[in-house]
């Protein structure tokens, strides 16, 4: 049966290759072998948008959005493909990113924009994030995706682990997710240094924002950082090419004053939010808030979490455990039990109704029994305003006792937020500045009442250096409420 499916996918694959043939490169017109016509292509970013809306949620700035939107457009329109009908969001995420699908779609994170210094900045990014689209990168790399699996297919098994239980992302996610070789990166930043340059910016700035990114990768040790600069080379070799480019292209254009427009980019950023937004849920001192839903647990001490559209993910360092909370499905705890069991293949081995905190609560314990042994799992359903919410802790059989008193104590301790003080908690929000004399970026931020632990920080957002003269009246970014 394995060895029919494999030759099934083969065929089917063979047949794709033949019906889309050798298509030619927007960009390079060079042909290439890719498995989807320009309208699949099309199609597959029109079903992946949804999907990544619904994943961040886009960010509640008009403003903001049509700005992005009316640059996007204009350098759409000067680029390898213009007749895609493009579209640009601001997605409400606080990671320093910036990525696109197939079809025209792009999408900036809160977070980059944050970072942002000018327009010309956003510009070399935003052209980065089009030639992905125009140069094809995400069908390709697809393609290299598909050819990788071939020689694997027939030996798949399905082993049964913890994480089947985890939210999966949708193919949308998983197509925005992508990331790129460097070849594919160095052509991106090719494209983003011409397209910026045609709408009349300085792409020389592209690269300074990218020496900011690496040094907010030093900072967070590599996390949090767009996939485009994990893969590219060195921020030195990169400044070099993309000053090299950028005086080629100005010459090319006849560019005598290429815009960087600083200040109007900061002051449209002024009051974007930084960082976590606490109305999504945050975290503090071992205890979820979540001020909009008005609902708080504790979470176990030095596990691993993480917050997403979907679900509140919970994890022992050792990962043999796994804990998780999510909407529950149903009218009626009973329904919602039953869902769960239906939808993991669980069999029922007990449950009981209590009260939980004052709430109508139902704790049910089942198995999962696969070949390789049983996995159990304990769900907590709760009803409280209006929705249910499930708890799942789950483990293997064998060491399911050990972790069972840690489940219980995360799901027991679920309750109505009350305290004034988590539910009206604000987010932090960029303020704009302007200097009152000649000083340091440090001694700037001292006089605007910045706390010291935040120094650094501030220092990426403005893309400077603490010891960096600000000029007297200079617009620097801050911290405000």
């Amino acid at each position: 049966m394995k060895q029919f499916h494999y030759i099934l996918f083969i065929s089917l694959m063979l047949t794709t290759i033949m019906l889309n043939g050798c298509a030619r490169n927007p960009v390079t017109g060079k042909r290439q072998v890719v498995f989807m016509s320009e309208a699949q292509e099309i199609a597959m970013g029109k079903e992946s948008d949804p999907q990544i809306v619904a994943f961040f949620g886009l960010y509640d700035d008009p403003q903001l959005q049509k700005f992005i939107t009316d640059k996007g457009l204009e350098m759409a329109a000067i680029s390898h493909r213009p007749k895609l009908d493009y579209e640009f969001k601001v997605v409400d995420s606080p990671v320093i990113n910036a990525f696109a699908v197939p079809g025209g779609y792009v999408y900036f994170t809160r977070g980059i924009m944050a970072h942002f210094n000018n327009e010309a900045e956003f510009a070399g990014v935003l052209g980065h994030e089009i030639g992905h689209i125009t140069a094809r990168h995400s069908v390709i790399q697809q393609r290299n995706q598909m050819l990788s699996q071939l020689g694997l297919i027939a030996g798949v098994i399905l082993v049964p682990e913890l994480t089947q239980f985890v939210e999966p992302l949708s193919q949308g996610m998983q197509l925005a997710l992508l990331s790129f070789g460097r070849d594919a990166e160095r052509q991106s930043d090719k494209l983003g240094v011409e397209y910026s340059s045609k709408i009349g910016y300085d792409a020389t700035e592209m690269a300074g924002f990218f020496e900011t990114l690496e040094r907010q990768q030093a900072k967070s040790g590599g996390e949090d950082i767009p996939d485009f600069l994990s893969t590219h080379p060195s921020p030195a070799e990169r400044n070099v090419t993309v000053a090299k480019l950028a005086g080629v292209w100005q010459e090319k254009l006849k560019m005598t004053n290429a815009e960087v427009n600083r200040n109007s980019y900061l002051k449209r950023i002024d009051g974007l939010i930084v960082g976590e937004d606490p109305n999504q849920g945050y975290v503090e001192n071992s205890v979820f808030y979540h001020p909009v839903l008005k609902f708080s647990f504790s979470i176990p001490n030095d596990w691993s979490f993480q917050n997403t559209p979907q679900q509140v993910q919970m994890a022992p360092k050792n990962g043999e455990a796994l804990m998780m909370l999510s909407l529950g499905s149903g009218s009626s705890l009973k329904e919602a039990a039953n869902t769960i069991l239906e939808q993991f293949k669980l069999e029922l081995v007990d449950s009981k109704e209590e009260k939980i905190n004052g709430l109508s609560a139902l704790i049910m314990t089942a198995d999962q029994k696969q070949e390789q042994g049983t996995i159990r799992v304990i769900s907590t359903l709760i009803q409280f305003g209006g929705n249910i919410y499930n708890t799942m802790g789950i483990s293997e059989l064998s060491k399911f006792p050990s972790y069972q008193p840690v489940f219980l104590g995360t799901m027991r301790a679920f309750q109505e937020l009350k305290d004034s003080e988590k539910l009206n908690r604000k987010p932090d929000v960029l303020r704009i500045k302007s200097a009152p004399r000649k000083m340091n970026l440090q001694a700037a931020l001292q006089h605007f009442g910045m706390p010291q632990d935040r120094f650094e920080e501030l220092a990426l957002l403005n893309g400077m250096l603490l010891d960096d003269l600000v000029d007297q009246g200079m617009l620097i970014k801050v911290i405000g409420k």
